[in-house]
């Protein structure tokens, strides 16, 4: 995607061919910021202070973790020390262990003098194979807004939930690779933007990369989705996911939940998109899902810039009141109108999942199957 009249992904390795750069999304949209990860301890922070966040960015930034950890050592006790710090980072992704796992099984044979290239090798794939199922994601998800462009629906217009772009993944995104996808093909689209406190990463992050990428797009307060469904000027939702059941309930950011009543309630269609990678199949029940309970200044405060360009962090509840921090909530199944897959759309269900991924728990298929 586009940054200004430059193509960037959202991590690559630096010129030295050991350190790993990202861009910080701690610091958009006031900033465009290229942070240096040298460590394994420099992973796990971007991690856990969401300088990298999106469940499929977290994985791959996990991978390269790996990588910089076996620069230092390579050894069999460094390995795990390694993916169990970088495991802990968040607790509610699963792309996160799925690229954990990917990676310890390619090394765990390997004599620990020839993991380095090899570990570089595979998390390049697991990027690059990230671009590929979000741009795939986007090929099969255009068809949603092209019935309702053929309907005499112009602009299409989308509400989406939190930074589900290519800010999330390595490139092109999982809800929002659909609307670039029709941009590209001249389909007039608008996206309603929900802020998504208490981090903003709608009104910091999903508006500033539909900005830079040209796509008409209006920021709006979390609570006027259902207003704007109830006068008609939403066409359909779509929402990514950070871990998605066997049976298709899904777990993303907080709000997401009432959003979909709030489309169920208006009939407004309302699609999740996610690659394989995000699937739990070992997950029955959405409830099971654990959910990070994130640090109170992430509700209590807002970073925003001065009208004289300063940027700075503000308090805005009173110093005594306790502060609750829930990072997601689980939609039902029977909420989701359907997904939108790497492999095509499907019920979100059992046996709507079995039908694209007939290969079963624990296959790891390929975008092309």
């Amino acid at each position: 995607m586009r940054v200004g009249d430059t193509p960037y992904r959202t991590l690559w390795v630096a010129a030295d061919g050991r350190a790993v750069e990202i861009i910080d999304q701690t610091r958009l949209p006031f900033e465009f910021v290229v942070e240096t990860l040298e460590t394994l301890e420099d992973a796990a922070r971007a991690i856990r202070t969401m300088q990298v966040r999106g469940a499929p960015l977290i994985g791959v930034t996990a991978a390269y973790g790996l990588c910089l950890a076996l620069g230092q050592d390579a050894s069999d006790a460094a390995l795990t020390r390694a993916r169990d710090l970088l495991f802990e980072t968040r607790p509610t992704a699963v792309n996160l262990r799925f690229a954990l796992d990917v990676m310890v099984e390619t090394l765990r044979d390997v004599p620990p003098a020839d993991r380095l290239p090899l570990a570089y090798a595979r998390a390049a794939a697991l990027a690059d194979e990230d671009v590929a199922l979000c741009r795939a994601i986007g090929e099969h998800g255009v068809s949603l807004l092209e019935a309702v462009h053929a309907r005499g629906g112009d602009p299409v217009n989308v509400l989406t939930h939190c930074n589900a772009g290519w800010l999330a993944t390595i490139d092109w995104g999982t809800a929002l690779a659909p609307i670039y996808v029709a941009h590209e093909r001249g389909i007039p689209v608008h996206v309603w933007v929900d802020e998504t406190r208490p981090r903003n990463q709608g009104a910091s992050l999903t508006a500033w990369e539909l900005g830079e990428h040209g796509v008409p797009h209006t920021v709006i307060a979390d609570n006027a989705g259902g207003h704007l469904m109830q006068r008609g000027r939403v066409d359909l939702c779509i929402t990514g996911t950070d871990r998605t059941t066997a049976t298709g309930d899904v777990c993303n950011k907080i709000g997401t939940y009432l959003k979909a009543l709030a489309a169920r309630d208006n009939g407004v269609p309302f699609w999740v998109a996610l690659p394989y990678s995000t699937i739990d199949w070992s997950v029955e029940d959405g409830r099971e899902i654990p959910i990070e309970e994130r640090g109170p200044d992430e509700l209590s405060r807002v970073t925003g810039r001065t009208d004289d360009g300063r940027i700075e962090g503000v308090s805005i509840l009173p110093p005594a009141s306790a502060v609750a921090n829930p990072a997601f909530d689980v939609t039902p199944a029977r909420l989701v109108t359907g997904l939108v897959t790497e492999r095509g759309l499907c019920d979100a269900s059992r046996e709507g999942l079995a039908g694209l991924y007939p290969e079963g728990p624990g296959a790891v298929p390929s975008a092309s199957a």
